[in-house]
């Protein structure tokens, strides 16, 4: 089994009876904990319009964030490109990194984040996001580049500051980009897992060195939730259910806690498409996860694992990442024990 870092993804989750400040302190106190357990990396992804994901204003979170950890690298999973300017993101982004210097990431999307008028309000253009999209990469390169002093449009700051650009996706249309780009490619696995398969399989086949990176590096968003018995976690699972269930009936309220019965709330239908988009999802105790963990690595030999977790309780939460890491550790310590036995 290939070596992987471990990261962590957070939606900034609102939940019922909690306020948006609560979020925030609570991503905060997720990251503080993801770094004290030698987390590789913590992203934020930009969502609009949705009464359960608060963070909308993806560059601000961040820069609260990593105020206030020490060494954990931060960034975006990801910025939705199209919904700005190149120019804005390459200084925001510069000022994060000349605030935070060499912690952080800029991963970044074409889709919207949001419902279809929503993207009309933030001024996209649907007709052209396919072209957009790469082009603004180029911009965002360019104005990261030393060699942008002299233009007419600089980005200050951002102008020659190394700042990782990662492509993200949750299909293949851009896997055969970040191929192209010689980029390091993520894929949103944990919720949208159809064409994840061929992505990857697309992206290393075409993949073209670039002065940024001389080889493939594939970074995979999964779902974990994690306790201490199976029981307990299948049950903390059921928010995570619900939240899509609420995304099936476009109801985007806070998430919910756990239940008991999820048959009690959604239908056979409902059950089937949430199972699905949640193909790769980890639920269970540590040594369960550390085999399930196993399994997808074994097959899809990531780089880098990077785990969103909706977990009612903070608490539990906490405790879920910690299990998940010393799952890790346990399948680190087997591989190389299987290793210095050969």
């Amino acid at each position: 089994m290939k070596q992987f870092d471990i990261s962590v993804l957070d939606l900034a989750p609102v939940k019922q009876g909690k306020t948006i400040h609560d979020t925030f302190q609570d991503s905060l106190s997720l990251a503080n904990f993801a770094e004290n357990l030698d987390y590789k990396r913590f992203w934020l992804a930009e969502h609009h319009n949705m009464e359960s994901i608060a963070s909308s204003a993806t560059s601000v979170l961040i820069g609260f964030i990593a105020n206030g950890t020490k060494k954990i690298r931060i960034g975006s999973g990801g910025i939705m490109l199209p919904n700005h300017s190149s120019l804005v993101i390459a200084e925001q982004f510069g000022t994060l990194e000349s605030l935070f210097p060499g912690r952080i990431d800029l991963g970044l999307g074409r889709a919207p984040g949001t419902d279809g008028l929503t993207a009309q309000a933030l001024g996209r253009n649907p007709a052209i996001i396919n072209e957009q999209f790469p082009r603004q990469i180029l911009e965002l390169q360019k104005y990261f580049s030393k060699d942008n002093a002299n233009a007419l449009v600089r980005a200050i700051p951002g102008e020659g500051l190394d700042i990782p650009m990662y492509i993200l996706g949750s299909s293949t249309d851009s896997a055969w980009l970040a191929a192209e780009m010689g980029l390091p490619y993520a894929f949103a696995g944990h919720f949208a897992p159809e064409q994840m398969d061929m992505a990857f399989k697309i992206y290393r086949e075409h993949f073209e060195p670039s002065k940024y990176l001389d080889q493939p590096y594939v970074l995979a968003c999964v779902n974990g939730i994690a306790a201490e018995t199976s029981q307990e976690a299948h049950f903390l699972s059921s928010t995570l259910f619900q939240a899509f269930i609420n995304i099936i009936r476009n109801d985007r309220k806070p998430f919910p806690p756990p239940v008991v019965d999820m048959d009690a709330i959604w239908s056979a239908m409902e059950k089937s498409m949430v199972l699905q988009k949640l193909k790769f999802s980890f639920i269970g105790n540590q040594d369960e996860i550390a085999q399930q963990i196993k399994n997808f690595q074994e097959k899809y030999q990531v780089d880098e694992l990077m785990i969103n977790s909706h977990i009612y309780d903070h608490q539990k939460r906490l405790q879920s990442y910690e299990i998940i890491r010393s799952a890790t550790y346990s399948l680190s310590k087997a591989e190389q024990t299987i290793h210095n036995n050969c």
